[in-house]
């Protein structure tokens, strides 16, 4: 390190080197034995924002950094330093602090010795890994043995269970960034249950725990700051599965529904805990599914779909300066690389490394790609990442943007050691241009062995759209995908002639579509692609793929964008094929509103929905982007909010990423966050021409305390919406007084409220060209249609008490709090309560239910010998709900905890606990109902209302019958 500033420096960083020292002297712990050291410090001040405000946060570091030489080693010992640090913690808070201080002080350190060129990007990335790997593990031991005295331990074959720790991505490679996030996958050996603690759990609990407090630990911001944020996205099943996977499970996921990014991702996987018997187990169950035992050209399609994608993310976003998701960036170097060990690497054990620089010598010595192109490739990757660490040094911030200040640029300048800006860029396109040169050559078309039959099938798809062909001809192309014995149900055609039909109504049909000169050129392009795509798919019925394909085709023939998007992304085409595929109902959503096609973009976010508590988050995020006063926009913005992740929903239940429960949790979540959305857009508009109401009781209302609420009723009320429910609302307001609102049209408060309730229906119900937002079913408030559509809490209670009917408190039982004040709840919950718990006759309830339960069975059910009406049928889902809801109205009175959860699978686990069912019983009407609702998920995906009559449902039929006569029927009969 140089003694003296660098005369290199432009005046103005001298200058702020030289504020920011005097800023450190004149703090009261500066240390004078530091004087010594004022240019130095004046310049890594001048450079690094982050450097400036630890030293002024921390002046003793500096005497620790300088004086007592901590800065000059060449490595640090993380390991036993902070292994020393944690015998000293006895508690998570404490915990939480020392980490921080820990990370912050060394990261100072090493931005310190970057900055100032002291270690070469190669050591830095090192130490950057080697700190976070320690960091983790050692928090993860810490909160291991912090647990223990309470849940003991969960033993295996080999002594206690750990919990594995996967690093993945630059972490897993060893070549972590400065300010990265880190990505993890966690897992454990074995399940069983805990033992040598006050309480044992299974392994299952105490691994969730412990992978919990270990986010906390690194995750929570503090005063301290933040030890890295903690992204699990890559786990199995995304956001939506288990936080930590049991090896089986982990094996069974890989192997049967792992796909082509997961295994391009757990490239760079890596146990980041010490090795033990447990660790190589892991190992043994990731190795046979990253790598296969041949030369792997069947990766090569989807490397082809991920390079497309990159190559299309460039294109569409202009990422001009971000040197890692640019053209020629850092994330093209390390597809290339990545790419060839995945294709190489199970005939080539050497290249079954994580580290890029390894993987890329090994890729030398093995002759597979030239030593030059791997030295420039290398050179350029690395120019890369030193620009990459002083653009996140400057300020501990994770961005790869170069910088559009002159500060900046000018750090950037002289810790390169260049002229100017402009040779820096120079520079930039320079290395940017090697990189891209190699990512272009990868995966080229004319680079993939096919075989003749992929060569004929290709020329065959051709030969369907471009040629007149008839239905023999056809037939005979076919014959390549082995489809010539396929027919139709309905026609029980031939599927030479369906599919000749098929093609040739849609020839006809541009005919009478406006389509330009460009748009017919890229569909002319895309159609054979499409056609091959079809054909080669695992579809039961091409036909039908065929013409659901041809429907969302028939819908963007005008929109020229949508056509090119499909043909310049495979990948976007791929998963349009396979929902089509998989459902007519995600078809006609796609075909009704072709901006779904936008969701294809990103396979990864596609089948991985949002957190349930992020719903609310990202639709706020969403309409932060439109002016408050633009309601036409905001009501867009809603709907097409809904309509893509309601596909999101779909696409993971179509491949099972996500069971029963959770498909409706999700549906009903990000139901939940419109309405709340919905109530305040009303509320703005209502109060911005009335003002708000002013009550006896509560003073002025105001957004956060509306002084109305919203009740969710029936599936909304009991978290098991579906694809296309109704929401059952009912608001209710407490707003006592006849004062009027204090605006500039005042009116009473009864009025009021009736506005605003009108408002929200109207946003919810008006049409637009993406649809309705929801049907709202207003009909279970008090009086139903002829009651007034928002009434005052206290009117609610006496209706429900001296009012309404047995039916509308066995509504009430799936009644739910959905959005409001806090004294607007706890009257609901106690009126709730209260009507639940009322003395009732039990053969008098029974015969009301019963008589109910017959009514609506004539009227509504619809099922045949050859197919059921799930809902409607006897022993059916009406059959278990009218069972939950009789014994909710009979036994809350002696038992008010029933009435805690508005949903039947809790509330029959509760009958169970209190012994009104036997368990057996309860066992039997949670698998009935988790199946017919399974079913029907099923069914509204494709477009059904009946299902097929099976031994299975009908046994499950008669179970619930036989529960049904003996809760239901038999007290009648007494």
């Amino acid at each position: 390190m140089k003694d003296n500033m660098p005369t290199s420096l432009p005046h103005e960083l001298k200058d702020l080197g030289n504020e920011r020292w005097q800023a450190l002297q004149s703090h009261k712990e500066f240390s004078v034995d530091c004087q010594k050291f004022a240019e130095q410090i004046k310049t890594s001040f001048a450079l690094s924002d982050f450097i400036f405000e630890q030293c002024l946060k921390n002046p003793a570091w500096l005497d620790e950094l300088l004086i007592d030489g901590v800065l000059f080693a060449e490595h640090i010992d993380y390991q036993n330093l902070l292994s020393q640090l944690l015998r000293k913690v006895d508690n998570e808070v404490d915990l939480h602090r020392k980490l921080r201080q820990f990370r912050n002080f060394h990261m100072l350190r090493l931005a310190w010795r970057d900055l100032n060129n002291m270690q070469s990007i190669e050591s830095s990335l090192a130490q950057v890994s080697d700190l976070a790997r320690q960091l983790i593990i050692q928090s993860n031991n810490w909160l291991y043995q912090f647990l223990q005295p309470q849940f003991g331990l969960p033993q295996g074959e080999f002594g206690p269970q750990p919990m594995l720790i996967l690093g993945m991505g630059k972490l897993g490679g060893g070549e972590l960034n400065f300010s990265s996030d880190i990505d993890l996958i966690f897992s454990y050996p074995a399940q069983g249950s805990t033992s040598g603690g006050r309480k044992s759990i299974e392994h299952q609990q105490f691994f969730t725990k412990l992978a919990q407090k270990l986010i906390s630990a690194l995750d929570q911001i503090t005063a301290d700051g933040q030890v890295y944020r903690v992204d699990m996205r890559l786990r199995p099943f995304g956001d939506s599965g288990p936080l930590v996977m049991h090896f089986d499970a982990l094996e069974d996921y890989y192997q049967e529904q792992g796909r082509d990014w997961e295994r391009y991702a757990m490239l760079k996987a890596s146990i980041l805990n010490t090795p033990c018997p447990y660790s190589q187990q892991l190992s043994d169950i990731l190795q046979p599914f990253i790598y296969r035992r041949y030369l792997d050209f069947s990766a090569i399609e989807s490397l082809r779909s991920m390079k497309s994608m990159i190559e299309q993310e460039v294109r569409r976003r202009g990422l001009t300066n971000n040197i890692k998701l640019g053209e020629g960036g850092i994330r093209e170097a390390e597809f290339v690389v990545q790419s060839l060990q995945l294709i190489n690497g199970g005939r080539e054990p050497s290249l079954k490394v994580q580290s890029l620089q390894l993987a890329l010598s090994e890729l030398v010595k093995l002759q597979i790609i030239p030593e030059q192109s791997a030295s420039d490739l290398l050179q350029s990757y690395l120019w890369l990442r030193k620009v990459e660490h002083c653009l996140q040094q400057f300020s501990d911030k994770q961005t790869q943007v170069l910088p559009s200040n002159n500060t900046d640029q000018n750090r950037l300048v002289a810790v390169l050691e260049i002229k100017d800006y402009q040779v820096l860029l120079q520079d930039l396109a320079r290395h940017c241009g090697i990189v891209h040169q190699q990512f272009s050559l990868l995966v080229r078309e004319d680079s993939v062995l096919e075989d003749d039959v992929a060569d004929e099938q290709q020329q065959g798809a051709k030969d369907l759209w471009q040629l007149q062909l008839t239905a023999q001809e056809t037939q005979s192309i076919l014959n390549h995908w082995q489809l010539q014995d396929e027919v139709t149900v309905t026609t029980g055609l031939p599927i030479g002639e369906e599919v000749h039909q098929q093609i040739e109504r849609f020839k006809q049909s541009l005919t009478k579509q406006r389509i330009g000169q460009r748009g017919l050129t890229t569909l002319h392009n895309l159609m054979p692609v499409i056609i091959h795509k079809i054909l080669s798919s695992s579809a039961n019925n091409h036909v039908e793929l065929f013409k659901r394909v041809f429907s969302v085709l028939q819908a963007i023939l005008g929109r020229t964008a949508y056509l090119q998007l499909l043909f310049e992304n495979q990948a976007a085409l791929f998963h349009l094929v396979k929902l089509c595929a998989a459902s007519p109902w995600v078809t006609e959503q796609i075909a009704r509103f072709p901006l779904l096609l936008d969701e294809l973009l990103n396979p990864i976010s596609l089948y991985q929905p949002v957190a349930f508590n992020q719903y609310a988050d990202e639709l706020r995020q969403a309409l932060l982007r439109v002016e408050p006063e633009d309601l036409e926009l905001q009501i867009e913005t809603l709907r097409q909010f809904k309509l893509t992740q309601q596909l999101k929903i779909a696409a993971a239940d179509i491949s099972n990423a996500l069971p029963i429960m959770q498909v409706s949790d999700h549906l009903t979540h990000l139901a939940e966050a419109i309405i709340v959305q919905v109530i305040d857009i009303a509320w703005l508009q209502i109060t911005a021409k009335h003002g708000v109401p002013v009550c006896e009781n509560h003073g002025p209302k105001t957004i956060q305390d509306k002084g109305m609420a919203v009740l969710g009723y029936g599936k909304l009320g009991g978290w098991e919406l579906g694809y296309g429910s109704d929401l059952d609302l009912v608001f209710i307001h407490n707003c006592d007084g006849q004062h009027s609102t204090n605006g500039e049209k005042p009116i009473g408060a009864t009025a009021f409220y009736i506005k605003l309730a009108q408002r929200i229906l109207h946003i919810f119900t008006i049409k637009t060209g993406l649809g309705l937002l929801y049907d709202i079913d207003m009909r279970l408030r008090p009086s139903g249609n002829a009651g007034l559509l928002v009434c005052h809490v206290d009117g609610f209670a006496t209706y429900q008490t001296e009012n309404a009917w047995t039916w509308e408190h066995q509504a009430l039982g799936r009644a739910r709090f959905i959005t409001g004040g806090y004294e607007l709840q706890q009257r609901f919950s106690a009126i709730r309560l209260d009507i639940l718990s009322k003395p009732r006759q039990l053969k008098e309830l029974a015969q009301e239910v019963v008589s109910m339960r017959i009514k609506m069975r004539d009227h509504l059910a619809k099922g045949t010998a050859q197919h059921i009406d799930l809902k409607q049928d006897a022993g059916g889902i009406a059959d278990i709900e009218f069972i939950v809801q009789f014994m909710l109205l009979a036994h809350t009175c002696s038992y008010p905890s029933l009435a805690k959860w508005p949903d039947n699978v809790r509330i029959l686990a509760d009958l169970a606990k209190l012994s009104l069912i036997t368990q057996t019983e309860a066992d039997i009407l949670i698998q009935a109902y988790l199946e017919y609702r399974n079913y029907a998920h099923r069914l509204a995906l494709q477009n059904a209302t009946l299902v097929a009559a099976n031994d299975a449902l009908s046994d499950l039929q008669q179970q619930v019958k036989s529960i049904w006569q003996k809760y239901l029927l038999e007290p009648v009969a007494v």
